[in-house]
């Protein structure tokens, strides 16, 4: 999920060891849906897990479906607008490194970043594009 506050965005720094997906690499919050939960309660659930954030799901900007190109589970991109308040309360738990603030465009251009979550993020500015900020 893109937790956008302004310009900024939410990104934690994974864990560099063998045997997860992306080590070291720049993140967005999310995983798996657990059963029959929707896309964003599958989202907020996992911000809450990583980041001790309950979050209101009016502030959801997008949910967008990607299709499996192998035949699994659809997955899903989900944006949400975030106050300082929201940002204030974060208690980061125990996956990942750390977790920081980074500007959109700095996380959409980063080498180090999830290379489709980059992806997703550039095709949801795009679709925004008229919005100021980002």
């Amino acid at each position: 999920m893109a937790l956008l506050c302004g310009d900024q965005i939410v990104v934690y720094l994974r864990d560099d060891k063998p045997g997860i997906p992306f080590p070291g690499m720049w993140d967005l919050p999310g995983g798996g849906r657990e059963g029959a939960e929707s896309p964003i309660e599958c989202g907020l659930r996992e911000v809450e897990e990583e980041f001790g954030l309950s979050l209101n799901p009016d502030n959801v900007l997008a949910i967008i479906c990607y299709e499996s190109g192998t035949g699994g589970l659809d997955t899903y991109f989900a944006a949400m607008a975030l106050s300082d308040a929201d940002i204030s309360k974060i208690v980061f738990g125990d996956e990942g490194q750390r977790w920081e603030m980074m500007p959109v465009r700095t996380f959409i251009d980063h080498e180090k970043a999830v290379p489709h979550l980059r992806n997703r993020l550039q095709n949801f500015v795009i679709s925004r594009s008229t919005d100021a900020g980002i």
